[in-house]
């Protein structure tokens, strides 16, 4: 088979789908540095209040006055040399991060000098995290260097498959700072560069996902009053269908603030979860190994940031199941009162029929007398056409042709009453069956 070979501009003449070239630049969109070492990192998280837009700005001024082009709108990286060394910006969901690479200071803990966050820098955003992170070789004094933690808080394992050993106590230095130490040992330049990355990864998404935590501290009272309140409506549903609707409407208010509760948190707390998944991940990444008689980057964060995420998920857990039982509880309130009102209409209903039925007979008996009245006004007119046959010499009597006509009157009369109430109802039948 001859092997298909394409030109420069081969694809060309294909349609692009738009979504193409988003998808494959993900992969290469945060790639790791190349470090040289020994080298010192420092670096800053800023949240976005404005989608970033004075980031962007700020991050263009900065790229002008370096006579470098500024970034793009839609422009996810940065990257510039700053001094003796290089300075790059990288865009998140919620923040963003400025990291400086350049050379270490003379000992560990010094200031380290060159960086742009001076005077003259300007934040776009409230600072959320800092870290100052140096890679030196793993000899007597960086040994040495090792003194400089809080023996408290003091993390110490072996990174990289035993290329690296990382130190912390996740304490913030003079300037605000989280310190990590990383002892070189063989480290080539990318895979320091992955690890640096991740071990500032690991500082920056814990702390943002322990930003749940005062969330939850202040949502607990909420829905631990709320909780209250139910318990005091479902008690005072055991005493009767007195007040239902007075209680439904007390439930419709709590549910609400509930749901208020809920979606205040929603989003925070999802953001906890995703972080705290995250910095998972990175402690996976950097292929750790615990030290004898040392406490490890994981075991630390596991036994510090687990009762934080677990208070979270607490409060996330009692709301939906405080929202249910508020559903409930609406529900058979709903139920109490529709019976009620099942009832109240049969009621109604008995009262219509006997209603009807006194009606009925009252109907009934004005017909009976109207039938007599009419009939006696009838056998009246008679008596006088009597009367007249007698003057003329009839042989009957008018009396007893009036006593006669008495029952054939009230006869005819009972019928013609019977048809008129005959021609009312009917419609009436016929309307019913249609």
């Amino acid at each position: 088979m001859r092997a298909i070979t394409f030109g420069q501009q081969a694809l060309e003449r294909f349609e692009q789908d738009p979504r193409r070239a988003l998808v494959l630049g993900e992969l290469h969109a945060r790639p790791f540095p190349l470090m040289r070492l020994p080298r010192a990192l420092v670096v800053l998280a800023f949240m976005n209040e404005d989608h970033g837009e004075r980031d962007l700005a700020l991050l263009s001024e900065m790229s002008v006055r370096r006579g470098v082009p500024p970034p793009a709108k839609d422009a996810r990286t940065h990257a510039f040399a700053f001094g003796k060394g290089r300075l790059r910006w990288e865009r998140h969901t919620e923040f963003c991060t400025y990291s400086w690479e350049g050379p270490v200071p003379e000992r560990f803990g010094d200031p380290v000098a060159g960086h742009p966050f001076g005077a003259d820098f300007q934040a776009s955003g409230p600072l959320i995290a800092g870290v100052h992170l140096e890679i030196r070789p793993n000899d007597e004094t960086g040994q040495a260097a090792l003194e400089i933690f809080d023996k408290t808080s003091f993390c110490y394992s072996v990174m990289e498959s035993g290329l690296a050993h990382a130190a912390t106590d996740f304490r913030q230095d003079g300037d605000g700072l989280t310190r990590i130490l990383v002892l070189d040992e063989g480290l080539p330049p990318a895979r320091a560069g992955a690890l640096a990355m991740r071990l500032v990864e690991i500082e920056v998404y814990r702390t943002l996902a322990l930003l749940g935590l005062p969330l939850a501290h202040s949502v607990g009272p909420q829905v631990q009053a709320l909780e209250g309140r139910l318990m005091r409506i479902t008690e005072e549903m055991k005493g009767g269908p007195g007040h239902s609707r007075e209680l439904l409407q007390e439930i419709t208010l709590a549910a609400a603030e509930v749901e208020a509760s809920a979606a205040s948190v929603l989003y925070r707390f999802g953001a906890s979860r995703a972080y705290d998944e995250i910095v998972r991940e990175r402690l996976a990444g950097v292929g750790e190994q615990p030290i004898a008689g040392q406490e490890s980057w994981s075991a630390f964060l596991q036994r510090r940031m687990a009762p934080a995420m677990r208070t979270c998920r607490a409060i996330e857990e009692r709301q939906s199941n405080l929202s249910e039982k508020l559903s409930r509880a609406a529900n058979l309130l709903r139920t109490r009162i529709d019976v009620e009102l099942e009832h109240q209409n049969r009621d109604l209903l008995s009262s219509m029929n006997r209603r009807a039925q006194l009606q009925l007979r009252l109907q009934q008996t004005v017909e009976g007398l109207s039938v007599a009245a009419i009939g006696y006004y009838v056998v009246g007119l008679f008596g006088y056409v009597a009367k007249g046959f007698e003057h003329e010499g009839f042989p009957v009597s008018a009396t007893l042709m009036t006593a006669a006509f008495v029952p054939i009157a009230l006869v005819i009369v009972w019928t013609i009453v019977q048809r008129i109430r005959r021609h009312h109802v009917r419609p009436r039948h016929e309307e019913g069956e249609h």
